[in-house]
């Protein structure tokens, strides 16, 4: 909103203002349907339903989620969802959460999610698909549990490694940076009883750590709402954020304490090995293809501390490294997701997915349509030709008049695809692959980045 608002810009405030009032808010904050299909101690495998008249067919997407972070991460609100994205184009969507975490739950190490939870959900999901490989997709530490776990079971039936905003190199993170020092001099003692006495990190401190890693977005939030009052779409995504950011969940005790030691302390992830349930998992293992996303503004995963994974991959098939805009969360599900980090997402999925389900993985709601109206207006083709045969004693041109009738009705009733398919989203080049001197990236990856 300028300065000094326009007319427009005042009647779209008073608006959003009004309807916030009355409705309790501008975002569509309802959940895509979904169905548990498998569950266990900590584990929660989903199944979102496919959309009407789109055929869900291909290789299966599973989305897992990161420790003390809500799933709303991947299903944020109506047109800012990942997973409503994927849905709508005739993806087979899963997703793993992990519940409530209480107390009672102290003892349980990362090993839990590496070993168990993780690996299971992807065995039930591909089960689940007629058996087809899945393309498993981690946000944060989800990103991390899932390339420890391919890297752990090359066996298991993984398509593609997906790893959004995962910071493998804490040292180039600006927010733990600082306290290294002092964790050394220290030893942690103090960090280590805390988190022992209170069973892990809270809720409240899990949820104050997330806001504080906004930085100054904090303190200027309250003049950036006035500023966009007149605009639905960002007010819509800040209340979004803010129910996102309110259901944080805990960390448990003995899981706080192996990512406070192995991976803030002694920064292990940036060595490629990590010491899991007794075990050295190597991520030299991973052989699956991997792509990587860094968000051009993320201050718990910075750029550096994201691409400090790829020369740990020596040996997967194909590593890609994007910059996309957006913070932590933006990156994965923020407006300008839709037409940057989804659209890799897409064409990394086809890219590696079984040969026929490249051939039709995206059928759109237009194309069954069409293909209805075809069979209804064949129907009345092969039924006026009967009625024209039963009654031979009518006048040619009045026949001819009827086909030429019939015809006209086809094309009214059948238009074509064209103009009925939703038209697809365009990369936004300005924004993705801005890195253009990388080394690690595809040509199909290349070929997105700006031309200058």
């Amino acid at each position: 909103m300028d300065l000094i608002p326009k007319p427009d810009q005042v009647a779209s405030a008073a608006s959003n203002v009004a309807h916030k009032m009355l409705y309790g808010g501008l975002a569509d904050l309802r959940p895509m349907p979904r169905t548990l299909i498998d569950d266990g101690p900590l584990r929660e495998v989903y199944h979102y339903r496919p959309q009407k008249q789109v055929r869900a067919t291909g290789d299966p997407v599973l989305l897992v989620t990161p420790l003390a972070a809500p799933a709303t991460c991947y299903d944020l609100r109506r047109d800012c969802s990942l997973v409503e994205h994927f849905l709508k184009a005739g993806r087979p969507t899963y997703l793993v959460e992990y519940g409530e975490i209480s107390f009672k739950d102290r003892n349980l190490g990362m090993e839990h999610w590496v070993e168990e939870v993780v690996p299971e959900a992807v065995r039930v999901v591909s089960e689940h698909a007629g058996g087809r490989p899945v393309h498993v997709i981690g946000w944060s530490l989800g990103g991390i549990f899932a390339t420890l776990v391919a890297a752990d079971d090359p066996d298991l039936p993984i398509a593609s490694l997906t790893v959004v905003g995962s910071p493998f190199d804490v040292s180039q993170v600006p927010l733990v940076a600082p306290l290294r020092p002092i964790l050394r001099l220290t030893d942690g003692g103090i960090v280590t009883r805390l988190y022992r006495m209170l069973g892990g990190a809270p809720k409240p401190l899990v949820r104050r750590a997330f806001q504080l890693s906004s930085g100054t977005k904090v303190i200027t939030k309250p003049l950036a709402i006035v500023q966009h009052l007149d605009d639905s779409e960002w007010l819509a995504q800040i209340e979004a954020v803010d129910r996102f950011t309110a259901n944080m969940i805990a960390y448990p005790g003995r899981t706080f304490g192996q990512l406070y030691h192995r991976m803030l302390k002694h920064n292990q992830l940036r060595t490629g090995k990590v010491s899991i349930g007794g075990h050295e998992v190597d991520l030299a293992a991973i052989t699956v293809p991997v792509l990587v996303f860094a968000g051009n503004t993320d201050g718990i995963a910075p750029i550096p501390a994201v691409k400090a994974l790829l020369p740990l991959l020596p040996n997967a098939r194909e590593v890609r490294f994007e910059i996309v805009p957006g913070g932590h969360l933006g990156m994965l599900t923020g407006r300008a997701a839709r037409r940057t980090t989804w659209v890799v997402m897409d064409e990394w999925i086809a890219q590696h997915s079984t040969p026929d389900d490249r051939e039709d993985a995206q059928p759109t709601p237009a194309r069954t349509r069409a293909t209805k109206t075809a069979k209804k207006t064949a129907k009345k083709t092969a039924a006026k030709k009967t009625a024209r045969k039963a009654a031979p004693g009518k006048a040619t041109a009045k026949s001819a008049a009827t086909t030429k009738k019939a015809s006209t009705s086809t094309t009214k009733t059948s238009p074509p695809e064209s103009s009925t398919t939703q038209p697809e989203v365009a990369p936004d080049r300005g924004a993705i692959g801005s890195n253009r001197a990388r080394r690690f990236g595809s040509d199909a990856s290349r070929s997105l980045a700006p031309k200058r």
